[in-house]
């Protein structure tokens, strides 16, 4: 029997500053094919490239990947601000309503860093574009050098940074056996608001938004703000992530060949 396949999101990139390119961070495949136990087929993040409904009968998964850009501050109601930028505003328009179909046809679907903003927003919620900036919040940004360079380091950049709670008996908690864990941090924006189905199921010790699921979701419909794509083939946190879903996307297709 040949793999299940997994989608992963493609980000808006250019090349020497002359050519536009798809790209999709290669620990991101890994993960998918290494510990998922699935085949990784990037798609571009795109709707003119793209069609959701099409995409959908073609994966038995989706992974929202973490990425440079922002998501645009419209789509969430909030006034645009340069200090913010990079956006990829194809790629919201593609994965808003993406992350809405994944779920209404129970395809599973695991958000990483901006892939769990994405989550929140299509279910109508907001983000706050710089964290660190609200009173209370510790800067949730890779470490950098004293130079204003990031650590050239990836071990530091993606050691984990702060302590997360989870809710008791959650699925999280369930999935990990743990109510507390300790995670890596790379972002800026991060969850403010929840959407109308987001279930906040870990809390940062700042109060910071750090694990989701999508209430009454048909299936695997959960999303994380650290990397968990960075080392799941070492890091048991990650690798459960990354397998839980792995499972759900051969269940899936068990259930259709059989159907």
């Amino acid at each position: 029997m040949t793999k299940p396949i997994i989608g992963i999101i493609g980000n808006a990139f250019k090349i020497e500053n002359r050519f536009w390119a798809q790209t999709v961070g290669e620990r991101n495949m890994r993960a998918v094919a290494e510990v998922a136990g699935a085949l990784p087929l990037m798609f571009p993040g795109d709707p003119d490239l793209v069609s959701v409904e099409d995409l959908l009968d073609s994966v038995d998964g989706i992974l929202l990947t973490g990425a440079r850009a922002n998501v645009h501050p419209t789509r969430f109601h909030a006034e645009v601000d340069s200090r913010y930028e990079p956006y990829d505003e194809q790629r919201d328009a593609l994965a808003l309503p993406l992350v809405e179909a994944c779920v209404r046809r129970g395809v599973p679907l695991f958000g990483v860093c901006r892939g769990m903003q994405e989550m929140n927003v299509a279910f109508g919620g907001t983000l706050h574009p710089e964290i660190r900036d609200v009173p209370g919040r510790m800067n949730h940004r890779m470490p950098r050098l004293e130079t204003g360079e990031i650590h050239p380091d990836p071990d530091v950049v993606f050691a984990d940074r702060h302590a997360v709670r989870l809710t008791p008996d959650g699925v999280f908690a369930n999935l990990f056996g743990s109510d507390e864990i300790r995670v890596n941090s790379l972002h800026g924006q991060a969850a403010l608001e929840l959407g109308g189905r987001v279930i906040a199921e870990g809390i940062a010790e700042d109060d910071t938004i750090e694990a989701i699921r999508i209430a009454d979701a048909p299936g695997f419909a959960l999303g994380v703000q650290w990397h968990a794509e960075y080392d799941p083939q070492t890091n048991p946190l990650n690798r459960a992530l990354f397998e839980a879903f792995g499972q759900a996307v051969r269940s899936r297709r068990d259930r259709a060949s059989v159907a």
